[in-house]
């Protein structure tokens, strides 16, 4: 059974209902979904719930699924400490 407070999203934790509440105020694609909710900028990066959040937009919008486009995915950032570079520098020295 399909109920509002089904977790679209596992990394964000965005529920189904704020997504159809993202759809309703003027998400029109996966993009506008993601910037309203943050569904899709988790460490998956979407890979799980792009899927789903599509599959809603194809309902709720009757658009056929060919004319969504495709979510902008961008690495996630992480700052890296400078001692991870001389570990790697010496193991590659060792070998």
């Amino acid at each position: 059974m399909v109920d509002g407070n089904d977790v679209v999203c596992r990394c964000e934790e965005v529920l189904r209902e704020e997504i159809l509440r993202a759809i309703k105020s003027g998400a029109r694609d996966l993009d506008s979904v993601k910037r309203m909710t943050r569904a899709g900028m988790g460490m998956c990066q979407g890979r799980t719930c792009s899927v789903l959040i599509r599959n809603m937009l194809h309902e709720a919008l009757q658009l056929p699924k060919g004319e969504l486009p495709s979510v902008t995915v961008r690495p996630p950032v992480r700052l890296i400490p400078s001692r991870a570079f001389l570990e790697a520098q010496k193991e590659q020295n060792m070998k």
